[in-house]
């Protein structure tokens, strides 16, 4: 496949193009890279502030539960947020130098994806102090890590692309992905929807949603996930990121005239 052939030959632009996206997120703080740990820590503190009521009396260890559903959808937000304008971010290049376009949002989820296993470390002391220890199912990790990775390719390929046709995509996307914060179970617990058929349809057609419970399955309930399902996400996942190289690639030619 010609992706793979120019992922290849440009492999040392992907790297920088990593690197950049790591280092030049927090470049210039007096923290740098420590904000991957920090950003999510704070937003924890926030939400388990905020929403005493909502698990706590149900469930045990709802801090490390919040944990394992705010990680992961960190590493979805910081992904697609970024993902959408990295063409336009980088409109200098894409005018001047040719390279496969295509390198700038792979770069965006591979970035995103070394932060979300470096955040895991969080993860990983809270069930550990928490007293839940760990198990064999964390090699399922890498599995979960990347159909996620998939997901967010998928999206970013569609919304790099239409970002620099629709100027406002931008901001609908931020939009999306606060109303999709709700629908995913982060905050709370799918079985206390076990009866509302519309809910349950949302939590099965939200790859979010299998991606937060496969985590928690694997970190802090010490179970396998439900494999039949995540490898049909998976697959769909996959098809995703097919759809959407399509649609880049389509697109791409007028990125230098439109932006």
């Amino acid at each position: 496949m010609q992706l793979f052939k120019d992922l290849y030959m440009y492999r040392e632009l992907l790297k920088t193009n990593i690197k950049k996206e790591i280092r030049g997120k927090y470049k210039g703080s007096a923290l740098g890279i420590l904000w991957s740990f920090i950003n999510p820590l704070l937003q924890v503190v926030v939400y388990a502030i905020v929403f005493p009521y909502i698990m706590r009396g149900s469930m045990d260890n709802f801090l490390i539960y919040l944990v394992c559903g705010i990680i992961p959808w960190t590493f979805f937000t910081t992904v697609i947020g970024q993902g959408c304008q990295t063409i336009r971010a980088n409109a200098g290049i894409v005018k001047k130098v040719y390279f496969p376009r295509e390198i700038l949002p792979i770069s965006v989820v591979l970035s995103g994806l070394i932060n979300f296993l470096i955040s895991c470390v969080i993860i990983l002391l809270f069930v550990f102090f928490g007293g839940l220890g760990i198990s064999w199912h964390l090699i399922l990790l890498p599995i979960i890590a990347l159909f996620q990775s998939l997901f967010s390719l998928g999206l970013t390929f569609i919304l790099s692309a239409l970002n620099i046709y629709i100027k406002d995509t931008e901001y609908i996307v931020t939009f999306i992905l606060n109303m999709a914060f709700y629908a995913t179970p982060i905050l709370y617990d799918t079985s206390l929807f076990k009866g509302n058929i519309f809910f349950q349809i949302i939590f099965k057609i939200n790859p979010m949603a299998t991606f937060i419970n496969g985590y928690r399955d694997i970190f802090m309930f010490h179970q396998l996930p439900d494999m039949q399902w995540m490898m049909l996400t998976g697959l769909f996942c996959a098809l995703l990121t097919v759809i959407g190289y399509l649609i880049f690639k389509r697109l791409e030619k007028g990125f230098a005239e439109e932006i």
